[in-house]
C-alpha cells in the first residue's frame, strides 16, 4: 500500500465516522423536546457535516476516493438509539448518554490517527482542530446530562 493509499485510508474512516455521527445527531434531535437540546444536535450534526468536506478535500489532496456513506455499524448503533429511546422514560437523557458514548468513542479514533508519524502536518493540523472541536461538544455534551 502506498503512502497515499495509507493516509486516504485512514481519513476515510474518519470521514465514515463523521457521516454516522452526523446521522446520529440529526437522530438525536429528533428524539428530544428540549428545544436547547435539539438546536445543539442540529448544530453538532452540521458540525460533523462540514468535517465530512474537509476530510473529503484532504482524502482528494492525496489522490484518492472519499468514501460514499455511513456504516453498518453506525446505522446498527441508531437503531439501537432508536429502541432505548423508545422504552426510556427520559429520551432526552437516553440520547445525552448515547451522545458521550459516541463523542469518547471519535476522540479515541482521532487520536489513534493522530499517533500516526505517517500524517503530514497539515493533515494533522485538521485533525486536531476536529479532534478538539469534538471534545468540546463531548464536554458541553457531559455537562447538559448532569442537568438531566
Amino acid at each position: 500500500m502506498s503512502y497515499s493509499e495509507d493516509v486516504a485510508g485512514k481519513l476515510n474512516e474518519l470521514l465514515e465516522k463523521n457521516y454516522d455521527a452526523e446521522k446520529g445527531y440529526k437522530f438525536a434531535a429528533e428524539q428530544v423536546k428540549d428545544v436547547k437540546l435539539k438546536l445543539f444536535f442540529e448544530e453538532r450534526a452540521k458540525e460533523r457535516y462540514d468535517f465530512g468536506h474537509e476530510l473529503k478535500t484532504e482524502i482528494r489532496s492525496f489522490g484518492e476516493a472519499p468514501e460514499k456513506g455511513s456504516s453498518l455499524k453506525g446505522d446498527i448503533h441508531r437503531s439501537w438509539m432508536n429502541l432505548k429511546t423508545t422504552f426510556s422514560s427520559d429520551k432526552e437523557e437516553s440520547v445525552l448518554e448515547e451522545a458521550i458514548r459516541g463523542e469518547k468513542a471519535a476522540v479515541e479514533e482521532y487520536n489513534d490517527i493522530l499517533k500516526n508519524a505517517n500524517i503530514p502536518a497539515s493533515t494533522g493540523n485538521i485533525l486536531i482542530k476536529q479532534r478538539d472541536s469534538i471534545k468540546a461538544a463531548l464536554n458541553s455534551v457531559e455537562f447538559k446530562e448532569e442537568r438531566y
